[in-house]
């Protein structure tokens, strides 16, 4: 099933994709129709964290990209809410950078409350998958030493374009980056270190997950620039298409949460 956030008679709710031109409202409400054509519709961003938590070098191949040693337990970090952007929204490069990249990434959005839960547990706790860019400004990340503001700024963390429920085996996802027309990234989740299930269980054991919450699970090898103009796109088998332009900043603007 894929859904999608949307906004109808200014109720604002999840619905289900049923065709390519209307869906069918999650938990639907009194008084509301059981199909809404999509032309009545305003897309809204897919998610609403409390919080984004990443996690760095959870593929073989990128650490070793980036000459690191692969770790022994997951190496997390946050992402601000602020960060979140939708399919077809601009990222915007800030003038504090002169390189910013690209990660391709599996994105888990939780579905309860989540604390404290073992790893064969995790799967009822996951609302869905989707598809998400962890841009970097990576020149930023090499001279600070940490990575709040490399990986913090607006529009920094492209979502969507809907949260797919099933979609199948979790360790056998293809998933690329094409930056206008050409692959510039390949990997596959077969090669995680720590899959997605067991990421939700170390990740409740440190701090409470809440419905909406996003987790990244990290990007293979081949992370690579983007510069305003560019056309950058994440794909990820049975999953979904998430493309977003680049521009530079003071030429677009982020996208206002909602």
């Amino acid at each position: 099933m894929r859904i999608i956030r949307v906004r109808h008679r200014g109720q604002a709710f999840y619905a289900a994709i049923i065709s390519p031109e209307s869906v069918r409202p999650l938990n639907r409400e009194a008084g509301q129709p059981e199909e809404i054509p999509l032309a009545e519709l305003e897309l809204l961003s897919l998610v609403r964290p409390s919080k984004v938590v990443c996690v760095g070098l959870n593929y073989l191949d990128h650490a070793h990209e980036m000459g690191l040693a692969v770790p022994g337990e997951p190496i997390l970090f946050l992402k601000p809410p602020s960060s979140v952007i939708g399919a077809g929204d601009a990222i915007v490069l800030p003038a504090q950078s002169e390189q910013v990249d690209y990660e391709a990434e599996l994105a888990l959005v939780m579905g309860r409350t989540t604390r404290y839960v073992s790893e064969s547990d995790a799967a009822r706790h996951i609302f869905g998958y989707t598809c998400a860019n962890d841009i970097t400004a990576r020149d930023l990340q090499k001279k600070d030493g940490q990575w709040t503001r490399a990986k913090g700024f607006d529009t920094f963390c492209p979502v969507g374009p809907w949260i797919e429920t099933e979609p199948g085996d979790l360790h056998s996802l293809a998933l690329r980056t094409v930056v206008n027309g050409e692959v510039r990234q390949e990997g596959n989740t077969s090669n995680m270190i720590f899959p997605p299930h067991l990421l939700v269980s170390y990740i409740s054991n440190i701090m409470t997950l809440l419905p909406g919450d996003v987790i990244l699970t990290g990007t293979p090898a081949g992370i690579g620039p983007i510069k305003a103009g560019d056309e950058v796109s994440v794909e990820i088998d049975r999953v979904g298409f998430l493309q977003n332009p680049v521009t530079s900043e003071g030429i677009g603007e982020p996208m206002a949460m909602q």
